[in-house]
């Protein structure tokens, strides 16, 4: 099997590099925005000439924790600005992937503020079915995750965001948008195409549509759920679900307003997905996110 690429992230930070190394150099603040990592303890060295070791833990929900260590094997400044830390790290732990790895983080000054980027490669346990693990999915989450967090860095020292702030808005908006995507598809799959219910038929006929329509009506909302979770960056995804929902309330209210007074009428349904939408587009404004870093490195002008 072919060893795939390192992981290369990179993003535009609008700060000083003084602000970006400290963010990224000193253990208590950079466990504050870095999601791989819970805890960083640096360990006491002899002296300034010795490797900076430390520990590090991550948690993996359930109570579970892996843990691991490494060293700082040399930082570098040039006479441009840029500077390049290099470190390696490894674990003994058996529930770790990861056996050991190398990599560096790189700051580079420019007009615009300073280009953050690392590049880190490792190699995996278990084996043969540790390497296809890692191909297949823990690669890209932990690319994911590197990308994500260096925008979070980002947010924090360009928008002063504090990093547990932007977790609590990733997890509302994350949350209203899969309720929303849920919602769409239970109306959709349930009432439309697995019991074609009496009640869709009768509000399909008081608004002077065929009946026959009904199970296109409900791949058309199965639709809808796909696009709010492949349109996970879009906010205008919750304007628009607005706009429907307060049409589709005041359709009712014209052609069959008997079923707003009933149990689990569309009042409630369509005034509760208006407000998860106005939550998620609150939320979503001040989000990290993946894709605004360069995960491949930029082509050198010739």
């Amino acid at each position: 099997m072919q060893q795939p690429p390192g992981i290369y992230v990179e993003i535009l930070i609008r700060g000083d590099i003084e602000d970006v190394w400290r963010h990224t150099q000193r253990p208590e603040l950079h466990e504050l925005w870095d999601l791989r990592f819970s805890e960083i303890q640096y360990l006491p060295r002899p002296s300034e000439a010795e490797p900076q070791r430390f520990n590090y833990t991550t948690r993996i929900g359930f109570g579970l924790r892996i843990s691991g260590r490494g060293e700082s094997i040399g930082n570098r400044e040039e006479a441009t600005g840029r500077r390049t830390s290099a470190l390696k790290f490894w674990s003994a732990d058996p529930k770790s992937l990861i056996e050991e790895g190398s990599g560096y983080w790189q700051y580079i000054p420019t007009e615009n503020g300073v280009r953050f980027l690392t590049w880190y490669d490792y190699r995996t346990r278990f084996g043969g079915i540790g390497r296809l693990l890692d191909r297949v999915l823990f690669r890209q989450l932990l690319g994911w995750a590197t990308a994500w967090s260096f925008d979070r860095l980002r947010l924090l020292i360009d928008e002063g965001l504090p990093p547990r702030a932007t977790f609590r808005l990733s997890a509302i908006h994350a949350c209203s948008r899969l309720a929303i995507a849920f919602i769409w598809l239970w109306q959709g799959l349930v009432p439309k195409l697995l019991r074609n219910q009496a009640d869709e038929r009768a509000m399909m006929a008081a608004s002077h549509l065929p009946t026959g329509l009904l199970p296109v009506m409900g791949l058309m909302e199965i639709a809808i759920a796909v696009c709010a979770i492949l349109l996970w960056q879009s906010r205008s995804f919750f304007l628009l679900n607005i706009l429907v929902m307060a049409a589709a309330l005041a359709n009712v209210a014209a052609m069959s307003p008997t079923y707003l007074v009933a149990a689990f009428n569309p009042v409630t349904l369509n005034l509760a997905m208006i407000a998860l939408s106005v939550v998620g587009y609150i939320a979503a404004a001040e989000i990290p996110s993946a894709s605004r870093c360069l995960r491949k490195p930029p082509r050198e002008s010739p």
